[in-house]
């Protein structure tokens, strides 16, 4: 029987370089970094890809320098680039912000639409416990995606409110493949996006980004539920301890966050 306790652990990543870290653990969303701090600008690479797979073989998150958006999907991480295009990226490369888990679904459920973001977020809430965490992955044949990407920024960084005022919008229809991502509970607010934020990849690996929006015609949905946290934060020696991280960023998350429902 699952305990319903919150563990959190803090690590540096010195540390994990080190070789502290013990593996994928189940039932636990593993996080590199914290939004805040990517809405304060720091894009600098804190994990390789190789590692962060260590630690789970499903999430969404971001690259070094903000160089488009991350779908880790069965084990393979994924750039949905500023063109459009979608990339495997190899192992040495490096991300500021990512979110991950060791997927075992603990529930499966059937989804009918038509169903919009909006919907979607209706229909599935009530089935979830609103203070535990959960791993998403959804099959299925979608009418319209809507997805966004962000182009690579140099230094010195902007804030991500105003890196997104250049990014770059794609719809696509009749598209069959998958959404991935996670629901978080309220109280994660500047640690992690409370409430639903996922990624979508299309069948082919030729679509894909940030979701915005959606048409769901059908499809098949796994949820891992995750008592546990492990939030990896960067050591002594990286950028991201000058940040000041003392105000409410919450305003500026649900800008970056685009016109998908909260």
């Amino acid at each position: 029987m699952k305990t319903t306790s919150l563990r959190i652990a803090l690590l540096a990543l010195v540390l994990l370089g080190a070789g502290c870290a013990s593996g994928p653990r189940p039932d636990t969303v593993v996080q590199v970094a914290v939004i805040d701090g990517l809405l304060a600008g720091d894009y600098a690479g804190k994990m390789t890809c190789a590692e962060l797979l260590k630690h789970g073989d499903t999430g969404i998150g971001t690259f070094d320098s903000l160089d488009g958006e991350m779908i880790v999907d069965r084990g393979v991480v994924y750039r949905a680039a500023y063109d459009g295009t979608i990339h495997e990226m190899p192992p040495e490369t490096s991300t500021p912000f990512a979110v991950v888990a060791a997927f075992r679904p603990d529930r499966e459920l059937e989804a009918e639409g038509p169903l919009d973001y909006a919907a979607f977020q209706t229909w599935l809430a009530p089935r979830l416990a609103p203070n535990l965490f959960y791993a998403i992955r959804l099959e299925g044949e979608f009418p319209r995606v809507k997805v966004r990407s962000v182009p690579r920024q140099t230094r010195p960084f902007p804030p991500l409110e105003e890196a997104v005022k250049r990014q770059s919008v794609f719809e696509g229809e009749n598209l069959e493949g998958r959404l991935v991502g996670f629901y978080s509970p309220p109280f994660v607010k500047g640690v992690n996006v409370p409430g639903f934020h996922l990624h979508f990849l299309g069948r082919g690996e030729t679509f894909g980004g940030h979701v915005l929006d959606f048409e769901l015609g059908r499809g098949v949905l796994e949820l891992d539920v995750c008592e546990n946290l492990f939030l990896i934060l960067p050591g002594e020696a990286d950028e991201f301890q000058e940040l000041s991280l003392d105000r409410d960023r919450g305003e500026e998350l649900k800008k970056v966050e685009g016109d998908s429902p909260r």
